[in-house]
């Protein structure tokens, strides 16, 4: 029984985020869109997101990268695009199975969010070509704040603020839609809450497993402008029994702003240690 246990824990936590979690008060068709929203998404293979920022540049959270194996190819518009290389940041920490060994045993989930606040996920992804059929997100040039509303889309899983979603269904759906507003903004991270209704924003949502490395848009006047990428739940209780997705979630997402720097200086051709 222990494997089983350990296989969903990595599902739930090392798999991190993003898809889209919906009001229960609302029609799921009012989250649907087509791909045309917001052409620059990215799907990783079998599960996950990034955005095109670039001609040959994605960026991605890093633990959507697969671990043991290359990363041949990404999909953008429905086209398989080849990979030139991967470069993720020198201070991503992958989740040790150690670690993951004591969130079971006590069935602590703050042992893996600490451990997760503190680490550096991101990655960019340099395709083989540059893409020419699609135009690259603009990115936000400044830090976002708490207060501002922001956008977030996905494919992943999804259900409902009350219930929340079972995290062994499917990790890869339809594109959805959603908004939310940010609670907290520093350093590395932004984050946003789950509010149920009258709090919640219209069509509020938040992630859920299987689109991390997804979109997080700030809108600039009339253009929504990229802000950062999908990351990682704030999960609370015991991890194993934990019920995803339910209002008062915490959702965290990886700040742009603060890895600028290291993401010009990657596309330049340099690969400085930090970011």
């Amino acid at each position: 029984m222990r494997r089983p246990l350990l296989l969903a824990l990595c599902l739930m936590l090392s798999s991190t985020a993003s898809a889209i979690v919906i009001r229960a008060d609302l029609d799921d068709a009012a989250y649907r869109v087509p791909a045309s929203t917001f052409p620059a998404l990215v799907d990783m293979p079998g599960e996950g997101h990034g955005v095109l920022i670039a001609p040959q540049w994605v960026v991605t959270a890093a633990h959507t990268i697969p671990l043991h194996g290359e990363l041949k190819q990404v999909t953008l518009l429905g086209t398989p695009r080849p990979v030139e290389r991967v470069v993720v940041h020198a201070g991503y920490r992958p989740l040790p199975p150690l670690l993951i060994e004591q969130a079971m045993a006590s069935g602590e989930a703050m042992l893996i969010v600490a451990y997760l606040a503190d680490s550096d996920d991101i990655a960019l992804i340099q395709l083989a070509q540059p893409v020419t059929d699609v135009t690259p997100a603009e990115r936000r040039g400044d830090s976002v704040r708490a207060g501002e509303t922001v956008q977030l889309l996905g494919k992943g899983a999804t259900g409902q603020g009350v219930a929340g979603y079972d995290p062994a269904g499917p990790h890869r759906t339809a594109l959805r839609r959603a908004y939310n507003q940010v609670t907290s903004a520093y350093g590395r991270w932004f984050c946003y809450r789950f509010d149920a209704p009258p709090a919640a924003v219209a069509l509020e949502g938040t992630l859920g497993n299987g689109d991390s490395g997804g979109p997080v848009l700030v809108q600039a006047q009339d253009q929504w402008q990229l802000a950062g990428v999908a990351s990682w739940k704030v999960v609370q209780g015991n991890v194993i029994t934990a019920r995803y997705g339910r209002y008062g979630e915490v959702a965290c997402n990886v700040r742009l702003s603060h890895y600028a720097d290291w993401i010009d200086a990657v596309m330049a051709g340099e690969e400085p240690a930090a970011g």
